[in-house]
């Protein structure tokens, strides 16, 4: 058998339930955090769970290593928590340019920023937490020191990127092989899978209360490798790191709040786009001039949105500016009836993984942590199973860009919690993840809840579309062909792509108006709901 391919047509059904819910991309972390839920967690306790769980269930997308981002509805508020870190003190754009560098490297020391990861779950937990956090390590612990069957999907992904770090040779990948392939390949589907050395990471981590990552044996640890191997994260710029609260930002949409977390994250993305699109009128989904026209705005958002978007105090524009109707107005008008080479407008003048919680208090939770790319920059710090991500490689090194690596500086993020909520009501937490695919995956999403309403299974399974640069689009093979051949001649370049990877993954929990939960998962992951 080959638990990777399906040759006949699937359905996943929605889930519902009333005392509490999970939804991610890993079904064992998934019940994780139901497990904590059931033990007199909340919300936030069952989150925190299952994204510690996911560091081992998942590393091909997350580890201890990473950053985070979440949006936490708790007694009808919503907060915001960015858990991004900085550009070590010592770095230098200019030695990059210098060595031959047009862009960061995607490998290595030199995109590793301060790890935010930790610093998030413990500020979650102190805030809006009720079970003692040491409680919520205690499933990945488990599974980290007793292994796991690995799931198909992630072990695909995990065998693609043996491929890519067993070549690499330089010393500060020494210990990603021994850490993630102990077999000298990546595990198999169903086959068990651990980390000693995470597992004691993450008790440490429990006892000290993350302490011992930022400013203890952990940080100690870091410190010594970086030096040892030519990084330039050192224990200070890891002490200086706390993760910050922040306020989420929102526009309406046609009767509805969405929400996402402002920048340095580029959920502002998905905001102008929507923002664009909202007074547009759609009759029905499989339409080529829908297409067309959520296409066109998406292009204008991301056009400004990689040039505006960067550490909020390097910005050039405000947030503010960029949501203005007025600028989303004059951006619609450009949208014409063929298809543009998309440009930054002047406001002035006018790969990751994704969950969500909630219990049956109302309490819900949209957070997401990542790797950046895959297992991130291949630096493992040893005896830890601690992997760096790679998250400083969104920088660039164009000294006059606001996104200009600098040390301090937080780079623009790819990853966005999302949540919508209608008259002040929350109705839930929603995200894709997949790098610069998760601004589209989510204005789909919301397009096809609330223009096109299908219910939260529905919106994920439809098939995608995604652009990725230039003329060109890229959709997934269950796209209507009628529909490409509309979208070519509107001047669109299309190609079919192979598999649904790169189309992101999602999880969806809405509330309906009875106070019940639905939960839906994306197919085109191994997720699961678990409902109580």
């Amino acid at each position: 058998m080959d638990p990777l391919i399906y040759r006949y047509p699937s359905r996943r059904s929605v889930v519902y339930g009333q005392r509490g819910m999970v939804c991610t991309s890993q079904p064992l972390a998934a019940q994780a955090g139901l497990e904590i839920l059931k033990q007199g967690g909340n919300a936030v306790d069952a989150a925190i769970a299952t994204a510690i769980a996911m560091t081992v269930m998942e590393p091909v997308s997350c580890g201890v290593g990473g950053d985070a981002f979440a949006l936490v509805w708790m007694k009808n508020k919503l907060y915001g928590l960015n858990a991004s870190g900085p550009a070590p003190k010592g770095v230098s754009a200019e030695e990059l340019r210098a060595a031959g560098n047009e862009t960061v490297p995607l490998r290595g020391w030199a995109p590793v920023t301060v790890p935010g990861q930790p610093s998030g779950w413990i500020k979650l937990s102190r805030r809006f937490g009720k079970l003692p956090f040491a409680v919520l390590f205690g499933p990945a612990i488990r599974y980290a020191r007793e292994g796991h069957p690995v799931a198909p999907v992630i072990s695909w992904q995990w065998s693609n990127q043996y491929r890519l770090f067993s070549k690499f040779t330089d010393p500060c990948f020494a210990h990603w092989g021994e850490t993630f392939a102990p077999k000298d390949r990546a595990p198999l589907a169903g086959e068990i899978w651990g980390s000693p050395a995470l597992a004691r990471t993450l008790e440490e981590l429990a006892q000290s209360e993350c302490e011992s990552f930022y400013r203890g044996p952990l940080a100690a640890k870091i410190d010594a490798f970086s030096r040892q191997t030519g990084g330039w994260l050192r224990a200070e710029d890891l002490a200086e790191y706390h993760a910050q609260w922040v306020e989420p930002i929102s526009v309406r949409y046609k009767g509805y709040d969405v929400w996402e977390i402002p920048p340095n994250g580029h959920g502002l993305v998905v905001l102008m786009a929507l923002n664009i699109l909202r007074n547009d009128t759609f009759a029905y989904r499989d339409n080529a001039e829908a297409y067309h026209r959520q296409i066109e705005a998406m292009k204008l958002a991301f056009a400004d949105g990689q040039q505006y978007i960067a550490d909020p105090a390097s910005m050039s524009q405000s947030v503010e500016s960029l949501l203005a109707p007025s600028y989303a107005d004059a951006r619609r008008r450009t949208i014409a009836d063929t298809a543009a080479m998309p440009q930054a407008g002047d406001p002035s003048s006018g790969g990751t993984i994704y969950l969500c919680t909630a219990d049956g208090d109302g309490n819900m939770v949209s957070y997401i942590q990542s790797n950046y790319k895959g297992f991130g920059s291949g630096v493992v710090i040893p005896d830890t199973g601690i992997a760096l991500h790679d998250r400083g490689a969104n920088f660039n090194l164009t000294p006059t860009h606001p996104n200009c690596l600098a040390p301090g500086k937080k780079p623009y993020h790819t990853i966005i919690p999302g949540f919508l909520s209608k008259n002040g009501n929350a109705v839930g937490p929603f995200g894709v993840m997949g790098a610069f695919m998760q601004p589209q995956g989510q204005a789909q999403v919301v397009m096809n809840t609330v223009d096109f309403h299908l219910n939260p299974q529905e919106a994920l399974d439809a098939p995608r579309w995604q652009w990725v640069g230039g003329m060109n689009i890229e959709v997934e093979r269950g796209f209507p062909y009628a529909i490409t051949e509309e979208l070519v001649r509107k001047g669109h370049t299309i190609r079919v792509a192979p598999d649904s990877l790169s189309f992101g993954r999602g999880q969806i929990i809405w509330c309906n108006d009875q106070g019940v939960l639905m939960g839906a998962t994306d197919p085109r992951a191994d997720g699961s709901v678990a409902a109580w």
